[in-house]
């Protein structure tokens, strides 16, 4: 019995002396650049106002378009058109679908493919009831505290704003890129961009148009919201989540409720939504994700470098901690939410059916077909039916985009130039942004914002009291004009 103990001390030994090599002979994959020297701004003030007065104009996109106001997309527009002469005068403006916009500036060499800036011009409404729970009011562009408050300053009139700032400042430096500059600026993100991205996406489809690279909203700046680094982490997305709102209607006989069932049909969903719920898709280490841990491992601090530097042979241990969080469980697995439940008309009736829709975002190497394939093996009543909810919506998970590509190297360098305390890491984009339909025109689609933001800051997006820093929106626009002289 001693040697077998003596055995498996030394193998244990032997194991944890391979964890802690691994771990200390791991180097940073960090590129190495000199920062580059602060631009100075001229007027900041007018800067920050001229994106104040485009958080007041209310752009708001509803499930039902009738609902839209043409006016105040009209007046966003003429906002623009005043705010920068020099950009409406130099470069091609066309408008699609009556609302999105495309501006083309002309490279010096149009053999060079051309890149995409991306921003959407819509906002979500406010949820009734919680305006007064703003600290500003919701479209007041309030300028207070050091920050610009209202409906859009993080989903992404800033970024829109911001670029539109930098193309202008460029102009009147006599700055004309090398490559065609295309800023795309949807009108229906929020709900989709089927009117918007998605038909503009079309046309350069049809006709053969491809583009070195991409970048829409998605990453940024994380403040402490990766355990173990303490530095900042930009976090480039090269891969969003796909998106599925599968049905779920369970049928039984109606009648009056003096002599039910053992189960009605509401009962009967209840125990399948059950199922759905103790049977979630599995959990994978895996593309973007993986790459993102990857990335931060050099960075970390132990005893979490150890445990990320090895994750080939901790596996089981460091899903079991990223799936303890909802946040980072959403990177490892297709996700399971039931988001509606509908059943009854009256309360001494019996409902011949009952409905729950449950929402999936697709962890890339799943599909839609294996999610609704597992949900269906889930359920396993006859008595239930479950299908796809609307075929429209369903989206399959986004390529990866490579980090190797120069593409990367590029928005990698210009981060690190203007953000010099930041380490960037790939990143795997959880919601859904309007790059989805450019899948197909590029094979460098990127997701990033070069905003700050602790954990506490992203419930502000689609929330209340949204807001970003007004340094860090003045610091994003130096960050617009440097990544366009380095692309030109």
């Amino acid at each position: 019995m001693k040697r077998v103990l003596g055995l498996l001390a030394l193998v244990l030994l032997a194991f944890a002396a391979v964890l802690l090599g691994r771990a200390a002979t791991l180097r940073s994959a960090q590129l190495q650049v000199a920062p580059a020297p602060r631009l100075e701004l001229a007027d900041p003030e007018a800067m920050l106002e001229r994106f104040a007065a485009a958080i007041r104009i209310p752009t708001i996109s509803h499930q039902d378009p009738s609902q839209d106001d043409p006016a105040v997309f009209q007046a966003f527009r003429d906002h623009l058109e005043h705010s920068f002469p020099l950009l409406h005068a130099t470069l091609r403006r066309e408008l699609v679908n009556e609302r999105s916009l495309v501006y083309t500036w002309p490279g010096r060499d149009p053999a060079k493919p051309g890149v995409v800036l991306m921003a959407h011009q819509d906002v979500v409404p406010i949820e009734p009831g919680t305006e007064s729970n703003w600290e500003q009011e919701p479209f007041s562009g309030a300028i207070a505290s050091g920050f610009v408050w209202g409906r859009g300053t993080m989903d992404t009139k800033s970024k829109l704003v911001a670029s539109c700032e930098a193309v202008e400042r460029l102009l009147r430096d006599g700055f004309q890129p090398t490559r065609t500059i295309h800023l795309v600026f949807g009108h229906d993100e929020e709900v989709g961009g089927r009117d918007g991205a998605l038909v503009i996406a079309k046309r350069w489809e049809a006709d053969g148009t491809r583009f070195d690279w991409v970048l829409d909203e998605g990453g940024a700046i994380g403040l402490g919201i990766v355990p173990g680094v303490a530095a900042p982490v930009a976090l480039i997305g090269i891969a969003e989540k796909g998106y599925v709102t599968l049905s779920l209607i369970a049928s039984a006989e109606g009648g009056h409720s003096s002599m039910p069932p053992p189960h009605t049909s509401i009962g009967i969903l209840a125990a399948a939504i059950e199922r759905v719920e103790g049977k979630p898709l599995p959990a994978a280490l895996r593309g973007a994700t993986r790459q993102f841990l990857a990335a931060l491992a050099p960075e970390m601090e132990f005893p979490m470098r150890v445990a990320v530097a090895n994750g080939d042979l901790l596996e089981p241990v460091l899903l079991r901690v990223l799936a303890s969080s909802p946040r980072s469980n959403a990177t490892i697995r297709t996700t399971t939410a039931v988001t509606m439940v509908h059943g009854g008309i009256k309360e001494n009736a019996l409902p011949a059916t009952a409905q729950a829709l449950v929402n999936f975002r697709i962890l890339p190497g799943d599909s839609v077909q294996s999610v609704l394939e597992h949900v269906r093996r889930a359920v396993g009543d006859p008595r239930v039916t479950v299908e796809v909810g609307d075929t429209h919506t369903a989206l399959e998970p986004s390529p990866e985009s490579r980090v190797d590509s120069e593409a990367f190297a590029l928005l990698a360098r210009t981060i690190r130039e203007t953000n010099p305390d930041a380490v960037v890491a790939p990143n795997l984009v959880l919601g859904g942004t309007d790059s989805r339909h450019f899948r197909a025109l590029s094979d460098n689609v990127y997701r990033f914002v070069p905003l700050h933001f602790a954990a506490d800051d992203l419930k502000r997006a689609h929330g209340t009291n949204e807001r970003i820093g007004a340094d860090d929106y003045l610091d994003s626009i130096r960050f617009y004009i440097r990544l366009l002289q380095n692309a030109g």
